[in-house]
């Protein structure tokens, strides 16, 4: 597109903002798309255009965008209160989230600390663990171990623990050290096994670590079922339950980062229900106010608490917070969001639709790019590949992403691909008949793409 042809309001963005995650050069020749407005799970340009937002706008979208009860909480709370420090001060909306939550969390969780997002979440699960064993006294435990596919946020704390270099590679030299295990990949598995005869053997080198080095691992963090950011990899539920086994042998902290996989995403409320496990913290965000206002919670459990529970003078109290932690308005809007869960049945809804879910995505293994299809919940991934035998993946160069992004746009989709792997992250609000037409558009993208590589 000639800069000429761009509306006046993104000349002005592309004068002033740098967008995240985005080569803004890329922007000259595809300027970002001008959102005028939104509802449901579509999305709406200056022109009145609309585009299915499959993608949860950064899987934060959990009901629907605009939710008349969520905007109506949001517009009756901002009435009353809108913002308090909550260090020496405290109000009702923080209470009562703070209840609801730890009522359907996993059992053993008994405390929230409110903070700001996702890696903000994880930092203060690091910093809690890290600490935590210094005032019991223990002082050799300060390393933490990742899953080599993982990605926990971009602050960097956060980073130091996640292993997707091309997020990270380049900020290296301001991590922490950490340790790393293989990531349960079982389309590319690092045993070299084939998922119906393994023994989930990929978590031996996990086994090896924590045998070996417990004395000075903290904690071992972890996203339940599903890596999202490291491509959308959906791993078997009996890792989960063997890593949380080892963990709890091993006297090592178990955090599960939920961020993305929490509300519903996966078919259950937290994707760590799959395999009944209870971690010690757990990072909740994104979804927490279905995307309305920017908000997070770290849970830990009572024995956590208690070891920074002492007089003053002992000084093992934990010196961290953020601004606006348990912002009312956030609060409010996080409370609304929960109640629909049950008003509205949106879990049931959801399994309904899994299946769907699974059935349209498996058409896509015709064609000839296509190496893998995985499905959980309302998250659906492909992953494309050069040489299918091979499972050859395309080059950097390629760009396959960029190729596949523009053509949804065209077809009304937000395809916004994890470099090979094309993925929905669905609304659980989504209705039967929209997911059958975003599959319908899903296919016609892809098959086009797929022709272009053949050629």
């Amino acid at each position: 597109m000639n800069c000429n042809n761009m509306s006046g309001w993104i000349k002005r963005d592309l004068r002033y903002n740098w967008h995240p995650f985005t080569q803004m050069k890329d922007h000259e020749t595809l300027p970002p798309v001008l959102v005028e407005k939104a509802k449901g799970v579509k999305l709406f340009d200056e022109k009145g255009k609309f585009y299915y937002d499959t993608v949860s706008s950064w899987w934060c979208n959990v009901h629907g965008h605009c939710h008349p009860k969520i905007i109506a909480a949001v517009k009756s709370q901002i009435k009353k209160l809108d913002h308090v420090m909550f260090a020496g001060f405290t109000h009702k909306k923080a209470v009562e989230l703070a209840e609801k939550l730890i009522s359907i969390a996993p059992k053993g969780l008994a405390r929230v600390f409110y903070s700001d997002d996702g890696s903000t979440a994880v930092e203060t699960a690091l910093k809690m663990s890290f600490q935590y064993w210094k005032n019991r006294g223990v002082r050799t435990k300060e390393k933490f171990v990742c899953l080599e596919l993982g990605y926990h946020g971009d602050t960097a704390g956060a980073m130091s623990v996640s292993e997707v270099d091309v997020f990270n590679k380049l900020f290296k030299p301001l991590f922490f050290r950490s340790f790393s295990a293989p990531t349960p990949y079982c389309y590319r598995c690092p045993m070299k096994k084939e998922r119906v005869s393994c023994s989930i053997d990929c978590i031996k080198p996990l086994e090896v670590l924590l045998k070996r080095r417990s004395k000075e691992i903290s904690a071992l963090i972890m996203e339940p079922i599903v890596l999202a950011a490291g491509g959308m990899i959906i791993y078997p539920h009996e890792y989960l339950k063997r890593a949380a086994q080892l963990c709890k042998k091993y006297n090592v902290h178990l955090i599960l980062d939920e961020v993305a996989t929490g509300f519903g995403r996966t078919g259950k409320m937290f994707a760590c229900e799959w395999a009944k496990v209870s971690p010690d913290f757990l990072c909740l965000s994104k979804g927490i106010t279905s995307g309305t206002l920017p908000f997070a919670a770290t849970l830990t459990t009572e024995k956590v608490f208690m070891a920074f529970h002492a007089d003053y003078e002992k000084r093992k109290s934990f010196y961290h917070g953020h601004t606006y932690t348990a912002n009312p308005i956030g609060c409010a809007a996080a409370l609304a969001s929960l109640k629909l869960f049950r008003q509205e049945k949106t879990l049931q809804k959801a399994k309904k639709l899994s299946g769907l879910l699974k059935k349209g995505l498996s058409r896509l293994r015709s064609l000839p790019f296509v190496g893998d299809v995985r499905c959980k919940g309302l998250i659906g991934a492909v992953e494309l590949v050069r040489d299918k035998t091979a499972k050859t993946p395309f080059a950097f160069e390629d760009r396959i992403g960029q190729r596949i992004y523009k053509e949804g746009l065209k077809h009304g989709l937000i395809l916004r691909p994890i470099g090979n792997v094309v993925y929905l992250y669905l609304p659980l609000s989504t209705r039967e008949s929209e997911l059958k037409d975003i599959l319908k558009r899903m296919y016609k993208v892809l098959s086009s793409v797929s022709s272009g590589t053949q050629k």
